[in-house]
């Protein structure tokens, strides 16, 4: 569904991605794990069409995306909950909602995306003329991520869902990830909680300094004595 190739990506002289290159399969969990600084939201960056890959190929549907505008982006399919939520503050949770469908893609259907959204998020339903700003943080993440399902995306790149949340939110977050995919959602997670994002995941990457320096299945680098030692503390 999604093939990254030889992906490079730089801030000035800086380089942030060195030829990166990973597969998603439609219907996976794929995680990218790394430490804070690796790269991991260049890489979500730059597949959203936020950031211009300086070489390589991001493919989507077999149609090469890289450099592509942002919207288009969106409307061909691919949505982005970001890091650190990013809602509209003084906007009431509703129009919040509403700006996730203003893609031409999700605009017929809307109303059964909203139907959705608030099904799977009651809270929101309670909350629908509160401005946004005044929302617990999980309760944003919510927000944040029924927002993106407005769009009526078919993959979901998720950057670090569970930062600052309490670790019940977490679970509800995690669990509602877990949940969309089973309904056929395809993701990208990337997760603070590597032991948490790899047994979510049926394919994973670990990114360091711009680079993948190791791939597998979740088992197979939960079980990986580099992984334990660097990220698990084991």
């Amino acid at each position: 569904m999604l093939k990254v190739s030889g992906l490079d990506v730089f801030y000035g002289d800086a380089q942030a991605l060195d030829n990166v290159s990973l597969e998603v399969t439609e219907g996976s969990i794929v995680a990218i794990v790394g430490a804070n600084g690796a790269g991991k939201t260049s890489l979500i960056r730059t597949i959203a069409g936020i950031n211009r890959p300086a070489r390589g190929q991001i493919q989507f549907r077999g149609r090469d995306i890289a450099g592509a505008p942002s919207h288009k982006v969106c409307d061909l399919g691919i949505g982005q909950v970001a890091e650190g939520r990013q809602v509209f503050p003084s906007l009431s949770v509703s129009e919040n909602l509403d700006m996730g469908a203003m893609l031409p893609r999700a605009r017929a259907k809307r109303e059964r995306n909203r139907e959705r959204v608030l099904d799977l998020f009651p809270h929101l339903r309670e909350r629908l003329s509160q401005p946004a700003g005044t929302l617990s943080g999980g309760e944003q993440q919510m927000l944040a991520i029924g927002r993106c399902l407005m769009g009526a995306p078919e993959l979901v790149m998720f950057d670090e869902p569970s930062l600052g949340l309490a670790p019940t939110i977490v679970q509800q977050v995690l669990a509602t990830i877990r949940d969309l995919n089973r309904e056929g959602l395809t993701c990208v997670l990337v997760e603070q909680n590597v032991a948490v994002s790899l047994r979510l995941a049926g394919r994973a990457y670990v990114l360091e300094n711009g680079r993948i320096t190791l791939s597998g299945t979740g088992p197979e680098l939960l079980a990986d004595d580099r992984v334990r030692q660097a990220y698990l503390g084991m």
